[in-house]
């Protein structure tokens, strides 16, 4: 696979795909910029070597064509003051709009295409839709890992397009630091893993379960782990279906002498909201009418010294709601010990994008972590070695 280093710019046209899909508040203003800032230095390198770059990316997820809630012109002026340049921007992504503006483009100049899923051939893979965004470049770049899990137009089957397709410095990195965690891990190695389900983390737990030294489950998914070994768990989240496969993924973990560590208490609530009445209880023994919102304070300090002590560390979701401050600080508190680890241990800290990446950047420590990722699902499926579609039209 080609990366950007391996090309000249210089009077090419860059047809670049982005993972702008960054998160907006009610006055569109964007409350996170880590994927269009971890997009700098590729785009900085087409420009400084003469060429001009094309962006293209989606945004939400729009149902039925445009929508303005959704439309990448509310990008421009944060893309025009973070790359010091003044930003076009075409009001289609395929029009004679965009193919007038992308010809019109002169070196050391951007330009951003309205979003591609106000067209329903994005998400289909159409191969029409992109021929019509391959006519808009003479070089693909491909630097959105966070969609290079997907089968779309933009994402892979442009690729058939171009004789010339790079990986932009993003796509490499992520890969790179897959890698590094997947096949040179230094121990001990501790996998943190939390968010809602079982069934989204079931793959990347069975392959990690060769390679790590620790699991600790925390989050939403803990309390179907509770469940199933005989606990109470209320109205806390549970996938009924997977109590079996927990206990089977326990079984594993101890013939492959995996050490998994569960919540021993749990931050309860009466009902999901921020200011709701809680307590803090053990670990599956939660009343009827309550339900388990954030790990308590010994699971804490009990997750915290094995993170502390560990030399790699992968983390791929939330220890509990941490959208509200009052069950944040299970997260919180992990995403210290990922950084204490880091620095005064000198371990290797993966963060698997997603939620877990918004919570350690929310909580002040993205640049204290060895590094971010811009993918959670994307790199979920990449490490349970699944061939992404994004990275397979690099190579053809």
């Amino acid at each position: 696979m080609k990366t950007v280093d391996s090309f000249n710019f210089s009077g090419h046209k860059a047809l670049v795909r982005v993972d702008f899909n960054v998160p907006l508040n009610e006055k569109f203003e964007i409350t996170d910029d880590t994927r269009i800032r971890a997009t700098i230095p590729t785009i900085t390198k087409i420009l400084n070597e003469g060429g001009s770059a094309i962006l293209m990316s989606h945004l939400g997820r729009p149902k039925d064509g445009p929508v303005d809630k959704y439309s990448l012109r509310h990008l421009v002026t944060p893309l025009s003051l973070i790359f010091g340049r003044t930003v076009k921007f075409a009001d289609d992504c395929i029009g004679d709009n965009a193919v007038t503006m992308a010809e019109a483009l002169q070196p050391g100049e951007i330009l951003l295409l309205e979003n591609l899923r106000f067209y329903k051939e994005e998400e289909k893979g159409d191969e029409e839709f992109a021929r019509k965004l391959a006519r808009l470049g003479d070089v693909w770049v491909n630097d959105a890992f966070g969609t290079a899990h997907r089968a779309h137009a933009s994402t892979s089957v442009v690729g058939k397009f171009f004789e010339d397709k790079v990986a932009g410095y993003v796509l490499q990195a992520e890969i790179d630091n897959a890698q590094r965690v997947l096949e040179d891990s230094e121990k001990p190695f501790t996998a943190i893993m939390g968010g809602a389900k079982v069934s989204d983390k079931i793959l990347i737990i069975e392959k990690l379960l060769d390679k790590v030294d620790n699991l600790i489950i925390g989050g939403g998914m803990s309390y179907t782990f509770a469940k199933a070994r005989g606990g109470t768990i209320g109205k806390s989240l549970l996938e009924e279906d997977k109590l079996d496969l927990t206990l089977e993924i326990l079984e594993k973990a101890k013939a492959k002498n995996v050490k998994v560590y569960l919540p021993v208490d749990t931050v309860i609530a009466k009902e999901f909201k921020n200011d709701a009445e809680r307590q803090v209880v053990r670990a599956g023994q939660i009343p009827d009418d309550w339900e388990g919102l954030d790990i308590g304070p010994e699971t804490v300090e009990l997750f915290s010294g094995v993170i502390e002590t560990s030399k790699t560390i992968l983390w791929n979701g939330p220890m509990g709601v941490f959208e509200f401050p009052n069950f944040a600080k299970g997260t919180n508190a992990i995403a210290k010990a990922v950084v204490a680890a880091t620095d005064k241990n000198e371990a290797f800290s993966l963060i698997g994008g997603g939620d877990s990446a918004s919570a350690i950047n929310n909580a002040g420590y993205g640049d204290q972590v060895s590094y971010v990722s811009t993918g959670g699902g994307a790199l979920l499926e990449y490490m349970e070695g699944k061939v992404l579609p994004g990275i397979a039209a690099l190579q053809d």
